[in-house]
């Protein structure tokens, strides 16, 4: 059968159902009712000769001509997408084109105010519409096609394609009279028995994994769904934070806290930016990714601040107050 015999309008509707597995969902992602949907399904299951979507118990599941079929109609419609856009021109000094982004607040204080000032030199008339992490649905290729750019640390199994666009690493923040505090630094025995004020965002931070490693599980006595409000927490209080530096070095001078360098080696934080691969080619997505990468390369070539560190990044175990043998699995940690 050629192709002139079939509505390729069809492989749309095709590549929505089998991501989707639901009529419903199929038909708001399309923008097209139930009823529409569903007239689609029946055509596909008549040219192709099988039910494609089998219900089992409130779920419908991919048959296996499905499952086979998904990959080929993906790729198929990615290329016929990057052919289309092989003409298309985006002139951002005239673009009116509205873009959505998911990113944490940590990287919405860090990013949007650069990102903005370049976005309103080169393209005064478009539009971004920024969203939070919603813990859950960043790893659904449903999530990631609804938004032209999610910024996300390394580390989410997302779907589609993703490069890293920012660099930063972990540092501790405290209120300046802290205790705890001697001679502007913190020990790991300190971070074991110090109350934490957590980011609670569904998954381990690298400095939690990190942590994790020297055998010191954190006592959290406060969770936050984001960092920005941490070093509120943190003042006038025996918290202690582990936060992003770039953040950190917003707050210090407002918020009543100071920024402690790690007793352990620096914990990297890499933050890439994730898109569909249906909108790889198109040269309105390619300008606002080299916009992004722009701002990207502008803050990590930024001088940083860094506090001294002990030994040039070496873990600090120096205690005077306690003996090797009191905290054992801290001393063989590190």
């Amino acid at each position: 059968m050629g192709l002139g015999a079939i509505d390729l309008n069809l492989l749309v509707a095709l590549e929505a159902l089998l991501e989707e597995k639901n009529v419903t969902h199929a038909g708001v992602r399309l923008s097209t009712s139930q009823s529409a949907m569903s007239g689609s399904l029946a055509r596909l299951r008549r040219h192709f000769n099988d039910e494609l979507l089998v219900r089992v118990g409130r779920e419908y599941e991919l048959t296996p001509l499905a499952e086979r079929l998904l990959p080929v109609v993906q790729a198929s419609l990615h290329k016929a997408e990057e052919a289309l856009s092989l003409t298309r021109h985006f002139d951002p000094a005239r673009s009116r084109q509205r873009f959505s982004m998911v990113m944490s607040d940590y990287v919405m204080t860090v990013v949007v105010e650069p990102l903005l000032r370049l976005i309103a030199a080169q393209a005064p008339g478009v539009r971004i519409d920024f969203h939070p992490i919603v813990d859950g649905q960043l790893e659904t290729e449903t999530h990631l096609r609804c938004h032209d750019l999610m910024i996300v640390p390394l580390g989410y199994q997302l779907p589609g394609v993703s490069e890293a666009v920012m660099h930063d690493r972990f540092v501790c923040l405290v209120d300046p009279d802290n205790p705890r505090l001697t001679d502007g630094r913190l020990t790991l025995r300190d971070l074991a028995e110090m109350p934490h004020a957590a980011c609670g965002i569904g998954k381990l931070t690298p400095a939690d994994r990190q942590l994790e490693t020297l055998g010191i599980v954190p006592r959290v006595q406060v969770s936050t769904p984001g960092f920005n409000v941490l070093p509120f927490l943190v003042s006038g209080t025996d918290l202690v934070a582990l936060v992003p530096e770039r953040l950190a070095r917003r707050y210090e001078g407002f918020a009543r806290c100071v920024v402690v360098p790690t007793p352990f080696p620096d914990v990297p934080l890499v933050e890439a930016m994730y898109w569909h691969h249906n909108r790889h080619a198109d040269p309105a997505h390619r300008w606002l990714r080299e916009t992004v990468r722009k701002v990207g390369i502008s803050l990590d070539e930024a001088p940083a601040a860094h506090p001294d560190r002990a030994a040039h990044g070496e873990i600090d175990t120096a205690d005077d107050s306690h003996a090797e043998g009191a905290f054992p699995e801290l001393t063989a940690a590190s």
